[in-house]
C-alpha cells in the first residue's frame, strides 16, 4: 500500500491550493477527486479573484493544477468511499484502490453527480469520466459521449471536440442553454452531434466503456452509441455521509474545523466549502487550503520528531 505524507480529497480551489502548499513544504502529496476545478467549472466568468481582472474557472483551476504538479503533487482521479484509522495512519480507500497518509486534508466541496446508471459503478475510470480536461487527452481520436446539461456540459463539448474525433451530446433539455458566445462557438463545431430530450440508460463495456444506451423521452425510442468514453456533467451535490462518523459535522452536513483548519479528529484538515466557514468563495477556499497544508504539515513534522514551520515564506529551489 503506498504511503504519503498527505492525502487531499478533493481538485478545486482548496484542495489545488493545500496541494501547493504541501507539496512546496516537501510533503508527498497525493490528491484524490473525481475532476478538477469543482463548481468554479460552472462558471466562465470570475472577476473577483485577486490578480485577475476576469477569468474562467477553467482556466484559474487549471492554473493551480499546474502549479500543484511543478511542485511535485501526485493527483488521481477517482472518488474516495472510505477513510479510516489504521494505527497512527489513516487508511483512503478509493473505488478502485487503497493508500496509506499520515494526515488527510478533506477538501471535497460538492462533488460531482453520478450518472446513476447501470454500468456506471463498474466502469468508473476505465473510460467514464467526471473532468473533461483531466481525461479528455486520454481519448484523442475517439468518440466520446457527453452527458448533462447547462454551460459546463458545454464548456467540455467545447474542449473535447478538438481532442476527440466526435463528440455526442446527450441531454434532457430540448435547446442549449449558455451565454450567446458559447453558443456561437458550439453552433461551429463541425464534429459534435447532440440529442435533444434524451435520457441515458446505460454505460457497456466490459473491461472499459464500448457504448452507450439511451432513450429519447418522447417517443420512447432507445439508441445504442459506439464510443469510448463517456463524460459526466451533471452537477454538483455535497457528499460528507462518508466522514460522518470520523469528523463532527453541524446540522447542515459542514465539517466543523477550527482557525487552523483542524477537525476534531487529530491528523484530519478540512478547507474550503465543506467546512463550516460562512462565506463560500473561490478566494476563502485557496486561502483555507494554505491553511489546512500549513497545519498538516506541521502535525507531520511533530510525528517524524522535527521542527514545525509557521509560515510558507521561502524559496524553493528546482
Amino acid at each position: 500500500m503506498d504511503t504519503y505524507d498527505t492525502i487531499i480529497v478533493g481538485g478545486a480551489s482548496a484542495g489545488l491550493s493545500a496541494a501547493i502548499y504541501a507539496s512546496r513544504q516537501g510533503m508527498k502529496t497525493l490528491v484524490i477527486t473525481k475532476d478538477i476545478g469543482g463548481q468554479a467549472l460552472l462558471t466562465t466568468d470570475i472577476q473577483n479573484y485577486p490578480g485577475f481582472d476576469m477569468i474562467g474557472g477553467f482556466e484559474l483551476t487549471g492554473k493551480f493544477k499546474d502549479q500543484a504538479q511543478n511542485y511535485g503533487t501526485e493527483f488521481l482521479y477517482d472518488e474516495v468511499l472510505k477513510i479510516s484509522r489504521n494505527g497512527d495512519n489513516f487508511t483512503v480507500k478509493t473505488a478502485n484502490k487503497e493508500f496509506s497518509s499520515m494526515s488527510v486534508i478533506l477538501a471535497f466541496g460538492k462533488t460531482p453527480r453520478d450518472l446513476n446508471v447501470s454500468g456506471e459503478a463498474e466502469l468508473k475510470g476505465h473510460g467514464i469520466s467526471y473532468c473533461a480536461i483531466c481525461d479528455g487527452p486520454l481519448f484523442r481520436g475517439k468518440e466520446v459521449a457527453i452527458v448533462g446539461n447547462g454551460s459546463h456540459a458545454l464548456e467540455a463539448m467545447i474542449y473535447l471536440s478538438s481532442v476527440a474525433s466526435k463528440v455526442y451530446y446527450i441531454t434532457n433539455a430540448r435547446k442549449l442553454l449558455g451565454e450567446d458566445e458559447m453558443l456561437e462557438t458550439v453552433d461551429s463545431i463541425k464534429n459534435r452531434e447532440i440529442f435533444f430530450d434524451s435520457t441515458l440508460i446505460s454505460v457497456n463495456g466490459k473491461q472499459s466503456v464500448e457504448s452507450i444506451t439511451f432513450e429519447n423521452k418522447s417517443s420512447g425510442q432507445r439508441n445504442t452509441l459506439p464510443v469510448s468514453a463517456v463524460f459526466a456533467e451533471m452537477g454538483y451535490i455535497a457528499k460528507s455521509g462518508f466522514v460522518k462518523d470520523l469528523v463532527k459535522l453541524n446540522e447542515n452536513n459542514e465539517v466543523i474545523v477550527d482557525k487552523f483548519c483542524k477537525t476534531s479528529t487529530e491528523g484530519i484538515f478540512a478547507c474550503g466549502d465543506v467546512t463550516d466557514t460562512p462565506y463560500k468563495q473561490a478566494v476563502i477556499s485557496a486561502g483555507q487550503g494554505a491553511t489546512a497544508a500549513l497545519s498538516a504539515y506541521n502535525y507531520v513534522q511533530k510525528r517524524k520528531g522535527k521542527v514545525a514551520a509557521k509560515s510558507d515564506w521561502k524559496l524553493i529551489k528546482h
